[in-house]
């Protein structure tokens, strides 16, 4: 919950809202690869949402949940600038105008 002129509520949102963000962009690549891609083992189980409905896919996808979450728990810390990892490859490609064009305030 955020109150006007809560700054450190609409940093938190901000940052929730790039989190959701990528992590939409990246489940929509994901869909796209696993429609080309089986991974052995899996080939039986059917892409997209259709895969929940076998054992081999429930477990695949809890597995993946359960990876995010403990990614999360253990790569937590406070946020300085909403979605600002830097630039943790050393690509030099982290710039203000680049973050400029993702959040467009």
């Amino acid at each position: 919950m955020t109150f006007p002129g809560d700054s450190t509520g609409f940093k938190h949102l901000r940052a929730s809202e790039i989190k959701h963000g990528r992590f939409a962009m990246m489940a929509a690549t994901g869909s796209l690869f696993a429609h080309f891609v089986k991974f052995p083992g899996f080939e039986d189980v059917p892409t997209g949402l259709a895969a929940l409905d076998t054992t081999k896919g429930m477990e695949g996808f809890s597995l993946l949940m359960f990876l995010i979450a403990g990614h999360e728990a253990v790569t937590w810390k406070p946020v300085k600038e909403p979605g600002s990892f830097g630039d943790p490859f050393q690509w030099k490609q982290f710039t203000p105008e680049m973050r400029t064009k993702e959040l467009r305030t």
